[in-house]
C-alpha cells in the first residue's frame, strides 16, 4: 500500500505552518517538546541513561537536560516544516554564522571543504543556511526508515540549494566528485561507525567512530571545518564554526586516518559536553557489539605496533 499520503500530509502541514510568524513557531515548538518527551518515553529514558554515563551527572540534572533537549527538538521540528519560508534574502534573520571567514579561507584552498557536524541543534537548517548564504554546500545523508520522510526532507534540502547524496553505492562516488568540484561536503559524523570504524571512548563508553571525514580528507587533501548548530539568544539558530583541521600524512595511512578520526571524535565530544541540551542523546551511537569493538581495538593496536617498527 502506498504511503504517499504521508508525504502529502507533511506538505499540507508545512503550508499551514508557513503562514505563522517565526516567533510563534519557536513558542509552539518549545511547548510541544515536553509533550513529545512524554510520548517518546523509551527514547527519553535511554537519553537520561546516556547523559548520566556521558556527563557523570546525577539523574535530576540528566532529566533537566533531556527536557530542554526535547524543547529544542520541538522547535527544530516546526522549523523544518517552516523551511520553504527561508530565502537568501532573509536567512540571516533565522540563522547566523560566527567566523564565516574560516569557511571562506578553507574554500580558497580549492580542494573542497569537509564540514564535520552532528545531530546538534537544528542540523537540517545548518545545511540549508550554508547553501542560502551562497556557499557551494552538499551533504551525505542517511535514508530515513520512511521513504516519504526522506522525500520530504530531500526536497526541502534541494529547494534551499543543498546538493544531497545518500549513504552507500554511487552516491559516495557523487560525494567524491563534489569535493573534486571544490564544494563543501557535510558529514554527520556522530553516529555509530560499525565494524569499519575506529574504536574510541565516546561520552563514557567504547564506541566505533566513522572514518568518512578522515578518509575523504586524505584522498582529496581537503581541509576539515567543524560546524555545529545551536540555539542561541532568544532560541535563534547559530552556526558555530571551528578552526580548520588538516590531514597529517606520516606515511602510515591507517595510523593517520585513525589518529585524525579520534581527534575529530574528541572535538565532537567536547562540543556536546559544552552544549549538552543540543545533542540527540537517545540515538544509537553505541550500536557496535562489544566483541566487534574488541576486534577493532586489536586491529588498531596492530597498526600501532607496525607504525612503531617502521
Amino acid at each position: 500500500m502506498s504511503k504517499e499520503w504521508q508525504y502529502i500530509t507533511a506538505r499540507k502541514i508545512s503550508k499551514i505552518v508557513c503562514h505563522l510568524s517565526y516567533p510563534t513557531i519557536v513558542s509552539l515548538g518549545r511547548k510541544m517538546g515536553p509533550v513529545v518527551e512524554i510520548i517518546l518515553k523509551k527514547q527519553r529514558e535511554r537519553g537520561v541513561f546516556h547523559i548520566i554515563r556521558g556527563l557523570g551527572c546525577g539523574e535530576t540534572e540528566a532529566r533537566r537536560i533531556i527536557t530542554e533537549l526535547f524543547r529544542n527538538l520541538g522547535q527544530s521540528l516546526l522549523e523544518i516544516l517552516y523551511t520553504p519560508k527561508l530565502t537568501r534574502e532573509n536567512i540571516s534573520q533565522y540563522v547566523t554564522i560566527d567566523h564565516p571567514e574560516r569557511i571562506e579561507q578553507a574554500l580558497q584552498e580549492n580542494k573542497g571543504v569537509i564540514v564535520l557536524t552532528g545531530h546538534v541543534g537544528n542540523w537540517e537548517w545548518m545545511g540549508a543556511a550554508l547553501a542560502l548564504y551562497g556557499y557551494p554546500a552538499t551533504t551525505i545523508v542517511k535514508r530515513q526508515p520512511n521513504d516519504q520522510v526522506t522525500r520530504f526532507l530531500n526536497e526541502n534540502r534541494e529547494m534551499m540549494g543543498l546538493e544531497v547524496f545518500a549513504r552507500g553505492g554511487n552516491e559516495m562516488i557523487g560525494a567524491a566528485r563534489a569535493l573534486k568540484r571544490k564544494k563543501i561536503l557535510g558529514f554527520l559524523a556522530d553516529q555509530d561507525g560499525g565494524f569499519r570504524g575506529v574504536p574510541q571512548v565516546f561520552l563514557g563508553k567504547m564506541s566505533s567512530t566513522p572514518v568518512g571525514p578522515a578518509m575523504f580528507a586524505r584522498k582529496f587533501r581537503s581541509p576539515i571545518i567543524p560546524v555545529f548548530a545551536v540555539h542561541g539568544d532568544n532560541h535563534r539558530n547559530q552556526l558555530i564554526v571551528g578552526k580548520i583541521i588538516y590531514y597529517e600524512d606520516t606515511g602510515n595511512t591507517e595510523a593517520d586516518i585513525t589518529r585524525l578520526t579520534r581527534k575529530l571524535a574528541v572535538l565532537t565530544e567536547t562540543f556536546i559536553k559544552d552544549h549538552p541540551t543540543e545533542w540527540l542523546w537517545f540515538q544509537h551511537r553505541w550500536s557496535t557489539a562489544p566483541e566487534e569493538i574488541i576486534a577493532l581495538q586489536k586491529k588498531t593496536e596492530e597498526y600501532g605496533n607496525d607504525d612503531a617498527q617502521t
